[in-house]
């Protein structure tokens, strides 16, 4: 028989493997945004010349002017009104329907529920035509409303399906306890089904935050007003035709990658829970 020796080198062994592997993935996902950061504190002249990380000469005023320069601060405000807004809408509309799909009983349920699921298969710029006809008829095209309303709806699909999976596992007594105290569907809905569902919540949160933090092509087809238009627009201009201001680029990149990592920073606990949450059940 193998002594327990060959055991605990080999699960040493394993261990030894599977961290190396994380380490490298860790690497390889944290390296860009370093480089990143450190492109954003170098010069026009340096910033391909200097390979080294860490600048001999921090170029703080590039955050300055890429904010100046670019027009941060009302894209910036664009950006965050969009991103709470359709955040906000696609909570309240893909909770109700989730727990809808798992609790109610009404004709035509699965039918409908497959549909949300078969849209999740249609890529959004092939709905771009779509979106434009039926905005242009409402007259909500170069507007506010209409290109919020456009990404809740891009959004609900995948929301719908993830809140589903929880509801579903939620225990059928609990609803009977809050029926008993008196609460309404809706009740059970706010007091019982929402806060049972916040790792769930927590990775739509992120999820939907992330595209429309990042979106820039729907805007493109539905503002005309660049007064409107996302942060990305920002980023635009320090992109000329001959000529890119990489350290300005850099600098704006970071500007905007930083809310976003704030966000996922905050709500990281309730991911991890939601996500080893749907591995297990699985």
């Amino acid at each position: 028989m193998r002594s327990s020796g060959y055991y605990k080198i080999k699960k040493v062994t394993i261990n030894l493997v599977i961290h190396l592997f994380l380490i490298a993935v860790a690497v390889t996902c944290i390296f860009p945004i370093l480089w990143m950061v450190s492109s954003s504190l170098k010069t026009q002249a340096t910033v391909f010349r200097d390979s080294s990380l860490i600048p001999q000469v921090l170029h703080f005023e590039n955050y300055l002017r890429a904010w100046n320069e670019g027009g941060f601060a009302v894209y910036f405000f664009n950006s965050i009104i969009y991103t709470v807004s359709v955040v906000f809408g696609i909570i309240i509309v893909s909770s109700l329907a989730a727990y809808a799909f798992s609790r109610l009983q009404f004709p035509g349920k699965n039918i409908i529920f497959y549909v949300f699921m078969a849209a999740m298969m249609i890529p959004i710029p092939g709905s771009f035509v779509v979106l434009y006809v039926l905005l242009n008829k409402l007259h909500l095209l170069n507007s506010r409303l209409g290109y919020i309303l456009c990404l809740i709806n891009v959004g609900l699909s995948m929301s719908i399906f993830l809140l589903k999976n929880f509801f579903d596992k939620l225990p059928r007594e609990l609803e009977d306890a809050a029926r008993i105290d008196g609460c309404s569907k809706l009740g059970i809905w706010w007091h019982v089904a929402l806060p049972f569902a916040k790792p769930a919540l927590a990775v739509v949160v992120v999820f939907n935050a992330l595209n429309v933090w990042n979106e820039y092509m729907l805007a493109l087809i539905i503002f005309d007003s660049k007064n409107l238009m996302p942060l990305q627009r920002a980023l635009m201009m320090f992109r000329g035709e001959f000529l890119t201001n990489y350290p300005l680029l850099m600098a704006g990149l970071t500007i905007t990658a930083f809310p976003i990592i704030i966000v996922y920073l905050l709500m990281q606990k309730y991911i991890v829970k939601g996500i080893t949450s749907e591995v297990v059940s699985g």
